[in-house]
């Protein structure tokens, strides 16, 4: 398959109903991922849509925020600051407990992995409620790092994450 458009991209995503639970339907990209020219495609795409901001780093969220923030930063000629879950960094962090749709979870970061006045993007693969990117966005404002955009390969718009980020450059390659 020949991947040119939004559309065709769109079309490798499975999509599962009733998953992880009666009456959701889960966006399974890992279908859009074992195709080498759509994973091509989507990180071209995402870097496109940054342009010529200016990111020193970029940051990804464990787990499948690392699949497109670690090419994202190669292809943005920036560096690659991974935000874990906690107790999964070795040195001395800093931490963040937020919101999820039933309960919290904590996110941690290196306490130097951000310098003061770096320029930051910060990728995840899906916004949805937006928990996960306000406690990432607070990490590295802790640090002392400028947001220099959101970016997202998915966004859930019915879920209505972008409503607390409107301070932000987002950009979402695909909305459902």
């Amino acid at each position: 398959m020949t991947v040119s458009s939004v559309d065709d991209l769109r079309a490798l995503i499975r999509e599962v109903p009733d998953f992880p639970k009666p009456g959701i339907l889960f966006y399974d990209i890992t279908t859009l991922l074992k195709n080498a020219d759509a994973f091509r495609e989507v990180i071209d795409r995402m870097a496109a849509q940054v342009g010529d901001t200016k990111v020193d780093v970029v940051v990804g969220m464990e787990s499948r925020g690392f699949i497109f923030s670690a090419p994202l930063a190669y292809k943005l000629d920036a560096g690659f600051v991974p935000v874990r879950k906690l107790g999964k960094l070795p040195a001395e962090t800093i931490e963040v407990e937020y919101e999820l749709e039933y309960g919290t979870a904590t996110l941690e970061i290196h306490s130097d992995a951000i310098t003061s006045g770096q320029r930051v993007l910060i990728v995840d693969d899906l916004l949805a409620t937006g928990g996960t990117v306000m406690g990432t966005i607070e990490l590295v404002r802790r640090l002392g790092g400028e947001i220099a955009g959101l970016s997202f390969m998915v966004e859930l718009g019915a879920l209505n994450g972008r409503e607390n980020l409107d301070e932000f450059e987002i950009h979402a390659l695909l909305t459902y």
